[in-house]
């Protein structure tokens, strides 16, 4: 499965979304850079066929197909889309998304899912105050539940703090798995991506662009009125 968006943007001018775009397939992971609070989402809905673009094209094989990105493409904990409330316990979260995959979801169901997956001891604690890695992990476990879902797109997880390597290290462990994975980060998480060579992390939409410092702005006179150094 391939997913390409192509020049879409949204908003007058591309205030919400510039003009972006990107590939995303199966078996690999790649991230996006999108900067602001409302960019990431946006960004997310449209490579998940849950919003239309103001302009270009979104296909999946190809095909500009919305339904069929819906029902194979998760959006993951996007914000004031998909992610839960901070307050929340992690016991709460699961119940919700075991519910929504079609399985058992009483509060014993949760904690029993929970400690195969190695976090029996964070039953009772909200998802606000989770690791990060702990965080990603579990969001896209509960997600790859549902039945049909062939891919990821994990929204800002840099938002919650912590090291970008261990996020990272398990978005490429669901690539690994045979998912699709694009991860939608801000400017400071792509550059130290890039620097971890090890990783082998690689734009959806092209290299980060270098910082490049005007030379032209004026500098401060080290002297002052009388010719005397400050």
């Amino acid at each position: 499965m391939k997913i390409t968006l192509q020049n879409v943007s949204k908003g007058r001018g591309g205030q919400a979304l510039p003009s972006t775009s990107l590939e995303f397939h199966t078996g690999a992971v790649r991230f996006a850079l999108a900067e602001t609070e409302q960019r990431p989402t946006v960004l997310g809905l449209i490579a998940s066929g849950r919003m239309r673009p103001e302009t270009g094209t979104v296909t999946i094989d190809g095909t500009p197909d919305a339904k069929a990105l819906r029902r194979r493409i998760a959006l993951v904990d996007a914000p004031d889309v998909s992610d839960p409330h901070a307050d929340i316990t992690l016991a709460g979260v699961v119940g919700e998304e075991l519910m929504f995959a079609g399985v058992g979801a009483t509060p014993l169901h949760a904690r029993r899912w929970l400690a195969q997956l190695g976090y029996s001891e964070l039953v009772s604690v909200p998802i606000g105050s989770i690791d990060p890695a702990a965080r990603v992990r579990i969001l896209c476990e509960l997600a790859v539940l549902r039945k049909g879902v062939d891919g990821i797109v994990l929204v800002s997880p840099d938002r919650h703090g912590g090291s970008p390597d261990g996020w990272w290290r398990i978005a490429g462990e669901f690539a690994d798995r045979g998912y699709a994975m694009l991860v939608i980060i801000g400017g400071s998480a792509a550059v130290a991506l890039e620097r971890m060579h090890e990783f082998d992390a690689i734009n959806a939409s092209g290299p980060i662009e270098p910082l490049v410092l005007d030379d032209t702005a004026p500098t401060e006179d080290p002297t002052n009125e009388n010719g005397e150094a400050r």
